[in-house]
């Protein structure tokens, strides 16, 4: 069975016994007014037309009904029709004797009715003796007997003892079947209104996350939901969909560190094949006795000494990075004075710049000391990294070399830009990826390097909270910027 109609069931029931409810409870009602439990057709014959009057009322009833029976000629005397009247105000109720068609006596407080229109037509029966009538907004319930003044004049004459009631009884006898079928009604409307509510705030974001689950199961991830609501359905839906987002994003990233695999797979095997396939050509040269002089077997051993030389240099840097990427090599972190430190790196520098003719510029260096937090050898090595990949890549004189340093309150900036060849704008999101080369050959004639020297200085920026980019225009130069904590 499904939610929504368990839902609508329930609401259903809800209205169904809310009805039964309300009409057996107007039952049980009218049987305790009445006593008879036939009394449901008469449910609204009220109160008042069964026991109008109350036991000091109904007692001067009868003394006025016996002297109706026995004297009738004494309710013709005002002085007794004023005392009965007196008696029956301390009761708040009236007498009225009515004459045929004409009114003997109607109590004062009564002499705003007009009761001759009014009163019931006689019944010399006396079959309804107790009932309720209207004078305009005024509702009144009495007891009354019809008799004879006298037997061979058949004068007719009537006493009413009446007693004035509250017109709300009278509103409540004739709306009651109105207010229970608007009721009836306006149940049945909440229930529908709190249905369609529960539909649309309920049910139709379950059966959305019902079917973000299906394509979820699909392997289709790229099925969006958005909450309409900011109740605990609309959390969970925007939770749900963040958890889909997440999981989109993973396994974008499980992708990407695949696809990232494979390529350094591919470059490691690359870059370690020609190194391995040069030492072997000239081992086996050595052993087929090709070098046959001394300066042929020293020449054969220095280029395996060089190969041999770059392969344990790719293989540190490789190890180096893997630490980086792993978060196992530490960092040790100092107050260090940029400009100077700047100035001792460039130094260290100074014999590969002098043999490469490139000249070294300096900008909007500070004349106060500016400290940063750093750890010496690790930005020693990022700055080296970024000078070795300025002296590989200028390829055409005047070479030069700016150095320029910009702060604010919390960070620095140091920004390393040479005049080379520059890169294409489309590799410039990915020089800092491991074993990236703009050169596809992977040439080191052409390229050199290992490609993971910008991979390992975006590593040790990130690790000193910074960050690290690159711009560059094509036959203008390239600059790699970075960013370091300022020390106060």
């Amino acid at each position: 069975m499904s939610l929504r109609f368990r839902l609508l069931l329930s609401f259903t029931s809800v209205v169904i016994v809310s009805v039964i409810l309300f009409v057996l409870s107007s039952y049980l009602l009218s049987v305790a007014v009445t006593g008879d439990v036939r009394s449901l057709n008469n449910f609204y014959k009220i109160h008042y037309s069964l026991h109008p009057l109350s036991e000091e009322e109904e007692s001067l009833f009868l003394d006025l009904k016996y002297l109706a029976k026995n004297d009738p000629e004494q309710l013709k005397n005002m002085q007794l029709l004023e005392k009965y009247n007196t008696d029956l105000k301390m009761e708040k109720a009236a007498l009225v004797v009515r004459v045929n068609d004409s009114i003997l006596y109607a109590a004062p407080s009564l002499s705003s009715v007009d009761f001759p229109f009014i009163l019931p037509e006689y019944d010399m029966r006396n079959n309804v003796i107790r009932n309720t009538l209207n004078a305009g907004s005024r509702f009144f319930s009495y007891s009354k007997f019809d008799f004879y003044f006298s037997s061979e004049t058949k004068e007719k004459g009537s006493i009413f003892v009446i007693h004035e009631r509250s017109p709300f009884a009278q509103v409540i006898r004739r709306m009651l079947p109105i207010l229970i079928g608007l009721f009836a009604v306006i149940l049945l409307l909440t229930g529908f209104l709190l249905y369609r509510y529960v539909t649309r705030k309920i049910i139709k974001p379950l059966d959305q996350l019902r079917r973000s689950a299906e394509h979820i199961k699909d392997g289709d991830l790229t099925f969006e939901l958005k909450a309409a609501s900011k109740d605990e359905v609309g959390q969970l839906v925007q939770t749900f969909d963040q958890m889909r987002q997440r999981l989109y994003e993973s396994i974008q990233l499980q992708l990407h560190y695949e696809e990232n695999r494979k390529q350094l797979i591919s470059n490691i095997s690359h870059d370690l094949r020609t190194p391995i396939t040069t030492i072997k050509g000239y081992a086996e040269g050595i052993r087929d006795g090709v070098t046959n002089t001394e300066e042929k077997l020293n020449k054969y051993v220095s280029a395996i000494h060089t190969r041999a030389s770059d392969m344990e240099r790719l293989v540190n840097e490789l190890l180096y990075f893997s630490k980086l990427d792993l978060k196992k090599e530490p960092f040790s972190f100092q107050k260090l004075e940029l400009s100077a430190f700047l100035y001792n790196t460039a130094d260290d520098m100074s014999i590969e710049f002098h043999n490469q003719h490139v000249d070294v510029t300096w900008e909007n260096m500070p004349e106060q000391p500016l400290f940063v937090l750093a750890d010496r050898e690790k930005l020693k090595r990022v700055l080296i990294n970024l000078f070795d990949n300025c002296l590989k890549y200028m390829n055409q004189p005047p070479k030069c070399i700016t150095i320029a340093v910009n702060h604010d309150e919390d960070d620095v900036v140091i920004a390393i830009t040479d005049n080379g060849p520059g890169i294409p704008e489309e590799a410039i999101p990915h020089i800092f990826e491991r074993f990236y080369r703009v050169e596809p050959s992977r040439n080191q004639t052409v390229a050199g390097g290992s490609g993971l020297g910008l991979a390992i200085a975006q590593q040790i920026i990130e690790g000193h909270g910074g960050k690290i980019r690159a711009s560059s225009e094509l036959g203008r130069g390239t600059s790699i910027s970075f960013t370091l904590k300022r020390v106060r």
